[in-house]
């Protein structure tokens, strides 16, 4: 995968909005990776901030929304990891200065 299809993955992933903290769960930290395989299909792998999160289902739905947008896309699968666990700093500084977080 080029850094170019990265790139583009990224970007229409940033579209997602955490529900509850206003931020994209790119600047957040949440999304690990992101590849797509020789069929087509999206595989981003991320984490959650938390383990009880209610917004999980949602937010993986609005991921496959923006990715079946790019036409290289077919199919989009995510893994959701908890090991690392999510923390404040892995958000970019973007989203520390949006929150307040020091």
């Amino acid at each position: 995968m080029s850094q170019d299809m990265k790139d583009s993955m990224m970007g229409v992933i940033e579209n997602v909005i955490d529900p509850e903290l206003g931020i994209d769960i790119v600047n957040l930290g949440l999304i690990r990776d992101v590849e797509l395989n020789e069929e087509g299909t999206a595989i981003v792998t991320m984490t959650l901030t938390s383990m009880g999160c209610p917004m999980g289902p949602q937010i993986v739905a609005n991921i496959e929304q923006e990715l079946m947008e790019l036409p290289e896309v077919k199919a989009v699968e995510v893994k959701i990891v908890w090991s690392p666990p999510w923390s404040k700093e892995n958000m970019s500084r973007y989203a520390k200065i949006a929150l307040g977080v020091r």
